[in-house]
């Protein structure tokens, strides 16, 4: 599923329409270059789940931790891993848990340690805009854009 998002408005509207398709237990991947989007998208996610809140880049700290009711919310971002096993030694392993949706920027700094997500969002920078595929990975995946699909004609 490919969308064509014209500026940062677009991609908050976007990650907060995506919201109403994910629920516990879901894990996303941002891919793209710096610049491209991956945050602002989380950023719209979040408002989508109702987070009214200023959402940063969690870049120097690793993880920003959002308590949504009894949601957790875990927005990552491994730019700064030199070595696959930073991720490992970060101890972030349990929260990739039924409870909680992770969604993660530069999910390659941690190599094959990372599950396998459900949706690997990929971000294109065009000339005016950027551009979003979402592919479905797992059957969880599959599932949200279906409905996704089949709730949006």
């Amino acid at each position: 599923m490919s969308h064509y998002l014209a500026d940062d408005a677009a991609t908050i509207k976007f990650g907060n329409k995506l919201a109403t398709y994910i629920h516990p237990g879901i894990t996303i991947h941002l891919l793209g270059n710096l610049g491209s989007g991956k945050t602002t998208l989380t950023r719209g996610i979040l408002r989508g789940l109702g987070y009214p809140h200023a959402v940063k880049s969690p870049t120097y700290n690793l993880v920003e931790i959002y308590k949504i009711s009894e949601l957790y919310f875990y927005h990552f971002d491994f730019y700064r891993f030199n070595d696959y096993l930073e991720w490992e030694e970060a101890g972030f392993r349990e929260y990739f848990n039924s409870d909680s949706i992770c969604v993660v920027e530069w999910p390659e700094k941690a190599g094959d340690l990372l599950q396998k997500p459900d949706l690997r969002c990929v971000f294109s920078v065009l000339d005016a805009g950027r551009k979003i595929e979402i592919q479905a990975c797992t059957g969880t995946g599959k599932q949200c854009l279906a409905h996704w699909k089949t709730t949006s004609r």
